[in-house]
């Protein structure tokens, strides 16, 4: 199973329709996950013309992503493999033992909100956070997330570079 990780994509004004690295990336997805910070549920439409899409409410998402199903927290199923979803999983230190305190089911915890791409093992759990494919910030690229899933093992985990 293929998965593309999103977050931070800030539409419309750093998103007006998916940038053409992006859709290279989501053309053969099997799930796409965004971590928040969609801003317009517009993108969240968009992207489920390329595969499923499951989100998280991020702190700058309208009423429309809410009312599209985008809730606070989220746990999946992704071929056997447990997946939380959270947009901001609060300061750098102690992240892995806070999120496995918070999701202590959860095989991998996906999240975004700092903009700044991030695969972590710690504490029991991994967590991932895609960075941002649209505003990099202080970052040298925009990117995405790539999962690799299979039988309930993440094989891969990578930050592939858009822009």
């Amino acid at each position: 199973m293929k998965v593309i990780v999103l977050a931070d994509t800030h539409a419309p004004r750093r998103w007006k329709s998916c940038p053409p690295r992006v859709a290279e990336h989501l053309r053969d997805a099997d799930a796409i996950l965004h971590a928040g910070d969609v801003c317009t549920a517009d993108v969240l439409v968009e992207l489920s013309a390329y595969a499923p899409v499951h989100a998280v409410l991020g702190n700058n998402d309208g009423p429309d992503v809410e009312e599209w199903g985008a809730q606070q927290t989220l746990r999946l199923d992704l071929d056997g493999l447990t997946v939380a979803m959270i947009h901001d999983s609060g300061q750098k230190a102690g992240r892995t033992a806070r999120m496995r305190r918070r999701f202590p089911d959860a095989d991998l915890v996906v999240f975004g909100h700092s903009h700044i791409p991030m695969d972590l093992t710690g504490d029991g759990v991994r967590v991932f956070n895609p960075g941002s494919p649209t505003d990099r910030r202080r970052q040298p690229h925009g990117t995405l997330g790539v999962l690799e899933i299979e039988n309930g093992r993440l094989l891969e985990a990578r930050i592939i570079p858009v822009t």
